[in-house]
């Protein structure tokens, strides 16, 4: 059991963190400065836990295995990284941008799931689409 939650307590305490941090950004910085920082770091980061962690510790070995996907996810997370920074520097609360993002998302998701993972779509879960839909309302209701 713990080893189907620590995974999921961790993208939580993350995103907490990085919302926190998000919005912290100084607003009279550029974001894709405050970006290099957050990279250099993480680049660190990830391989001083790959040396920690890994089993083979050959991190040239590992590179060899490389496909599409984690050249496109850095793409992706300068996306994630600036849409945030510029987000909060247009106002958004904490308390709204990231409900209003996941519940978005989590239809978009269930959309790709179906058609590139042919997971299945079932009526509970178009339930909680509209039942997310339904809170959007409420949230931004002013």
């Amino acid at each position: 059991m713990f080893n189907y939650i620590w995974p999921i307590a961790l993208v939580i305490l993350s995103n907490v963190v990085y919302q926190i941090c998000t919005k912290s950004v100084p607003k009279e910085m550029d974001p894709f400065a405050s970006l290099t920082v957050t990279y250099i770091i993480g680049a660190i980061a990830s391989a001083v836990l790959y040396f920690i962690l890994g089993k083979n510790g050959n991190l040239v070995k590992e590179y060899s295995k490389l496909n599409w996907a984690p050249f496109v996810l850095g793409i992706v997370i300068v996306g994630l990284e600036v849409g945030w920074i510029y987000a909060y520097k247009a106002g958004w609360q904490v308390s709204t941008g990231f409900i209003v993002q996941s519940a978005v998302l989590a239809v978009m998701l269930l959309i790709v799931g179906y058609f590139l993972y042919r997971e299945a779509f079932t009526w509970n879960k178009v339930l909680g689409v509209v039942i997310c839909l339904i809170g959007l309302v409420f949230i931004n209701f002013k």
